[in-house]
């Protein structure tokens, strides 16, 4: 399986201030129109289905990375092709955004290309890309403001709130490094996986899994042999809100857990690690025998 970034064009624009305060005018009326179109066609002994399509999109007004009350439009461009009766396809989404209002044929603010077959926005906050093509799902996550890539995670994104009073969402996803990794330090036999926690606008926490028995390391690596979840583990704690009232607070651990495919033994591997305020707590992890966790930097 191969990871290949094929472009990422990113305006001028893009260096204005996040957040800045600016009076814009109303946006005049507009209207765009693009084609999506299915084909197939027969080479040979293939049959060979291809697909475009298109569709738009409306943020709300607090995108992070742009200013305050600014929507943007957003464009995806899905093209797929498929030789029937073959595993895995060839397939390309582009994500195009302008601010609402602007002249969908000018330049847009950036135009990100990613091999995979789509992909979404959350939260207004984020653009989560789904890369697999073959045997393999995995997702690539971005800002959507700016396109900046924050991590990958070869497990649906986990999300949710640290806090009482109001919504501080926070994600997490975990990177199993297939074989034609890019970054080199990822290579080494003993890696299991990278952890990212992140917020909407960056990383705050990467961690590194490692195990002291390289065979065991191919094995939860292995996309083929194993399977890997990650969940968020709640109990009550007490606490404050910010007003000073009690509250019961739980308390927050991320929850990784690898399984070996039918029919070797299940051999669960269990790994929890506490969040202390808004941190991993990778000193008070819960670890297996021969599982480390560490804090780790690309």
């Amino acid at each position: 399986m191969k990871s290949i970034l094929l472009v990422i064009a990113i305006a001028p624009v893009l260096l204005a201030q996040p957040g800045a305060q600016t009076k814009q005018a109303p946006p005049k009326p507009f209207q765009a129109q693009s084609s999506s179109t299915i084909s197939y066609v027969v080479k040979g002994d293939e049959k060979i289905v291809e697909t475009h399509n298109v569709t738009y999109d409306v943020t709300g007004e607090q995108v992070p990375g742009r200013p305050a009350g600014e929507r943007l439009v957003l464009r995806k461009t899905t093209l797929e092709k498929q030789v029937l009766g073959d595993e895995g396809e060839e397939a390309t989404t582009t994500l195009e955004a302008w601010p609402f209002g602007a002249d969908l044929k000018l330049k847009p603010l950036y135009a990100l290309t990613l091999t995979g077959t789509g992909g979404e926005k959350m939260d207004d906050a984020l653009w989560v890309a789904s890369r697999g093509t073959e045997e393999v799902d995995w997702w690539s996550v971005y800002k959507l403001g700016t396109a900046q890539h924050l991590f990958d995670t070869y497990v649906p994104l986990l999300k949710f709130s640290i806090s009482l009073d109001f919504q501080t969402l926070r994600y997490v996803g975990l990177e199993v490094p297939p074989d034609d990794t890019a970054d080199k330090r990822l290579k080494e036999a003993h890696v299991v996986a990278v952890l990212s926690y992140a917020s909407e606008d960056k990383v705050i926490r990467e961690a590194l899994l490692t195990c002291d028995d390289p065979k065991q390391a191919a094995l939860l690596r292995s996309f083929a042999d194993n399977t890997r979840e990650i969940s968020l583990v709640e109990g009550p704690r007490q606490g404050r809100t910010a007003q000073g009232a009690k509250a019961v607070e739980p308390s927050r651990k991320i929850r990784i857990l690898s399984s070996a495919h039918y029919p070797s033994p299940p051999s669960p591997v269990e790994v929890l690690i506490p969040i202390a305020g808004d941190d991993l707590d990778l000193a008070h992890a819960q670890l297996p025998p021969k599982i480390h966790i560490a804090a780790w930097r690309r």
